[in-house]
């Protein structure tokens, strides 16, 4: 049997089955349809045998991610003509091809969970980065990314369908320097992402060639030594070669003090402190009542304890003629600070610092320093020798400190013909010198000014003029002596500035150079890891150890070479500061014995008496939370230091010292190997220099009072107080009282002999109460002295009334002891005196009161007995007391017996 053939079949197979038709002979039907090759998830059954119809169907799901599509083969078969369908017939093959239809079942998926990019500042940017996406499904209408979208709100960036990320504005780095932009995607059958991805953003400055890493301010605590300013600091260089760097360090200090943070101690104390020659004259010292000439001036209050006075062309002031050195010699010095700008208007003007001139008649300048047109002139007219002749009189100078607006500490040296000027100490010869003739010798007086020249003659009335415009501090004149370089640098000398740590580690190839206030730092070198390690060794330090707190600004600059390059990069300068913190401030105290009880032996001794041997001084300071680098301290607990002092003053309170009678004393011996001196006065005595708190209470300790006379004086007061920093700390006010114990006068009713020498040794035993107490100090308080008098008093008068009573027994018996009538018995603190008025019938009157008299000198020639001697006096056993005295008329007649007395 022929059976028709089975054409080729394509079908589209979307998980149903499809239709089979086979064309079959009369004689036979159609039984199966086989498929043919590789397995394939399709099978075909007969729908009806006679027409040939079947159905292909798939035997599962069909998924086309899996397998977009399947060819086979397939052949259909006859039921056959023999029994069992034997003897079946087959069709020709047919080739099937089915494709699978696709479903948009899957998500767009990103391909990074998160995305990265940095972007510099200040640029449009078609395209800062490309995200993607992708999608399972098979078919392209759902496989493929159609759109993507930025969801974050607010952000100057945009995306495109392809996936780029543009930004619609310039970004800048101070006002963002990071963004994150969330971003979802779509297929072309417009199913959404599940999750949208984080793009971050980061916006990079623009590359500025410059230092990097340093900080705005740094802090400094006082006394932590050096600190580094830029730990962390390198140059940028954006990718230039340098062949050669160059940098500045300025540290700016004019603010402070006078130009910088210098010891502000007072000008005798520096002076002493560097070892400048003795004898010179302050000028311009503090405003007190034995130099009240600088009273009127004004002072700049707003400087930390440095004494600075303003002039501002209206003020000045005379010099008393005793204090105006008198005998100025070819050799002397004058030394001052000195700060002065520009006065426009005022250049022909001259400005006068020191003038000392005729007081009347004539108009004569011997000598004076003023700045003209910036210029400083010193001025110095010889009086007339021998020789009649031209001689050098005026030195000018001309230099840019003189009109900078900035201190500086000029100092003249005069060694006649030659005078040198030094500015903060470097040298400075004059570039201009006239001669002029010398000033013959008249009878008229001088008078020495400051801040203007006196001009006493030729005019209607007497007036200053050339005023001074600028500010002075220490000006003095040293008449005799100059002034040594080493001494200069000493006075002038700043305590802060610029310093290297380790100056050994500096990379090779590194130069350096400091000014000589160390205020300026100039480094150089060429490799650039090198330079960069040499600036972060720059350090700060102030060696006070009470800084003045505040700002102290920084300025660096920097330049560089490039290899052959025509044009280099530009590196810009930065400003910092540094802020130098409140130091913790002391507590100078003062203590020891404040109540001295003496005989008035001891004022008049050789020796004196010794006021302050028991003194203390100590200082002490209130740690916090941020202790200092001693220790480390709890919050508000005191902690003792030690420091320098600058003066210390005894104050005589109430009347003054009466030079005829009474001084304060002090041995010159006690101030060698010290960096102290002393003044003394009626009103007291000051010592001064700068030195410890221990060489001050050595000396302190030796100060001795004298008086010769001190039964004609009260009890005296002093008061003592010391100073660190020319009083910018100060101690307690010490108040030391002296009592003085006096020995009771004999009035005129007085008679010595009645009193047997056994009992009149007891006055000088509590003259030395003191001496038996060493424990006590050098004076026993008042109140111990008190109780001890009163118990020998009470010993003494038991011990008269017995004689007394014995006597009355003796001389009249059968009267009783009742009767005894009262005894007047008188003494002071110091002395016991037993006194019994005299009877009217006495023997040997005469030579009983010279007894009595020599007993009394003696008394006073050795006030002080020593224990041995009072112990000798009261192991005595017998006193012959045969002496009679004789009473008025009121009072029987006593006699003493021969009878042995103890006590």
């Amino acid at each position: 049997m022929n059976m028709q053939r089975i054409s080729e079949v394509v079908l589209l197979v979307a998980g149903f089955a499809l239709g089979l038709c086979a064309c079959h002979t009369v004689k036979g039907e159609i039984c199966a349809f086989k498929i043919h090759g590789l397995e394939a998830p399709f099978e075909a059954v007969v729908l009806n045998g006679t027409s040939g119809e079947g159905q292909l169907r798939a035997r599962g799901l069909v998924d086309c991610e899996l397998q977009k599509e399947y060819t086979f083969i397939i052949q259909a078969h006859d039921c056959g003509a023999g029994p069992g369908g034997t003897g079946g017939k087959k069709s020709h093959k047919a080739v099937v091809h089915i494709q699978v239809n696709d479903v948009n079942e899957f998500s767009p998926v990103f391909r990074e969970a998160q995305y990265h990019v940095a972007v510099t500042e200040g640029k449009i940017y078609d395209n800062i980065l490309q995200v993607e996406a992708t999608d399972q499904d098979c078919s392209p209408q759902y496989s493929q990314i159609c759109n993507y979208q930025i969801t974050t709100s607010n952000t100057p960036f945009a995306i495109d369908r392809n996936g780029n990320i543009r930004n619609t504005e310039k970004l800048s780095f101070d006002k963002q320097q990071q963004y994150e932009v969330l971003v979802t995607a779509f297929d072309c059958g417009q199913k959404r992402s599940t999750e949208s991805v984080a793009v971050h953003i980061y916006v990079k400055p623009v590359c500025k060639p410059g230092w990097q890493g340093w900080d705005k301010r740094v802090d400094y605590e006082p006394g932590t030594g050096s600190k580094q300013l830029f730990p962390k600091m390198n140059l940028e260089t954006c990718g230039g070669l340098l062949s050669s760097v160059r940098t500045t360090v300025e540290l700016q200090t004019s603010h402070i003090g006078k130009g910088c943070d210098r010891e502000t101690y007072s000008e005798k104390s520096l002076q002493k402190l560097c070892g400048a020659s003795s004898g010179s004259t302050d000028l311009l010292p503090a405003p007190s009542a034995s130099t009240n000439w600088t009273a009127s001036l004004v002072t700049d209050s707003e400087r930390d304890s440095d004494l600075i006075f303003r002039f501002d062309g209206r003020q000045a002031a005379k010099i008393p003629d005793q204090v105006v050195p008198q005998n100025l010699t070819d050799q002397f010095t004058i030394a001052t600070w000195m700060k002065h700008g520009p006065n426009p208007g005022l250049r022909a003007e001259k400005e006068t610092l020191l003038c000392n001139s005729d007081k009347t008649e004539m108009n004569r300048h011997h000598y004076s320093l003023y700045v003209h047109n910036c210029r400083l002139v010193f001025l110095l007219r010889r009086d007339f020798i021998q020789v009649d002749t031209f001689r050098p009189a005026e030195f000018h100078w001309k230099l840019d400190q003189i009109c900078d607006k900035e201190w500086h500490y000029y100092v003249i040296n005069v060694e006649f013909p030659v005078v040198t000027l030094y500015v903060d100490g470097v040298t400075y010869d004059p570039y201009l010198v006239t001669d002029d003739w010398p000033i013959h010798p008249s009878q008229i007086d001088v008078q020495l000014t400051v801040g203007a020249c006196w001009q006493g003659g030729e005019v209607m009335k007497p007036r200053f003029t050339q005023y001074f415009r600028g500010s002075l501090s220490g000006l003095t004149i040293r008449p005799g002596k100059i002034e040594s370089q080493k001494v200069i640098s000493c006075l002038q000398a700043c305590k802060e500035g610029l310093d290297i740590n380790s100056l050994e580690s500096l990379g090779k190839g590194i130069k350096f150079h400091f000014n000589p206030a160390q205020s300026i730092l100039v480094m150089e070198g060429k490799d650039l890891e090198n330079m960069n390690a040499a600036l972060r060794k720059v350090s700060y330090i102030n060696s006070r150890q009470f800084p003045t707190p505040g700002i102290r600004r920084l300025h660096i600059s920097t330049s560089v070479e490039c290899f052959g390059e025509d044009t280099c990069i530009s590196i810009p300068d930065i400003d910092a500061v540094v802020m130098v913190l409140q130091p913790s401030e002391p507590r100078i105290t003062i203590a020891g014995v404040d109540r001295l009880t003496r005989p008035a032996a001891d004022l008049r001794g050789p020796a004196g008496l010794n006021l302050f041997q028991d003194l203390h001084i100590i200082s002490t300071v209130t740690k916090g939370d941020t202790a200092s680098h001693h220790t480390a301290g709890r919050p508000g607990v005191q902690e003792e230091i030690i420091h320098n002092l600058d003066y210390c003053d005894i104050l005589v309170l109430g009347e003054e010292l009466r030079p005829e009678q009474e001084s304060l004393q002090l041995q010159r011996s006690t101030l060698l190997g010290k960096h102290l001196d002393a003044t003394n006065s009626t009103s007291g005595m000051s010592i001064y220099g700068v030195d410890s708190m221990s060489n001050y209470e050595q000396v302190i300790r030796q100060v001795h009072y004298h008086n010769w006379h001190p039964a004609q004086t009260p009890d005296r007061k002093f008061r003592l107080t010391c100073s660190e920093l020319n009083g910018r700390y100060t101690s307690n006010e010490f108040t030391l009282e002296i009592s003085v114990l006096h020995k009771s006068e004999a009035g005129e009713h007085v008679n010595h002999m009645v009193a047997p020498s056994q009992y009149m040794q007891v006055v000088p035993h509590l003259a030395m109460v003191h001496s038996l107490y060493p424990t006590h100090g050098p004076g026993v308080p008042s109140a111990a002295t008190v109780v001890i008098v009163i118990c020998i008093a009470a010993l003494v008068v038991v011990v008269v009334l017995g004689i007394y009573r014995i006597h009355l027994t003796h001389q009249q018996e059968g009267r009783s002891s009742d009767t005894t009538k009262e005894r007047e018995l008188d003494w002071d603190d110091s002395a016991l005196n037993i006194t019994v008025n005299p009877m009217e019938n006495f023997q040997e009157p005469q030579g009983a009161e010279e007894e009595a008299s020599e007993e009394e000198e003696e008394d006073e020639e050795d006030d002080d007995i020593t224990s041995a001697e009072s112990n000798d006096s009261e192991e005595e056993e017998e006193v012959p007391a045969a002496l009679s005295v004789k009473q008025g008329s009121k009072r029987g007649q006593l006699d003493w017996d021969n009878s042995t007395l103890t006590c």
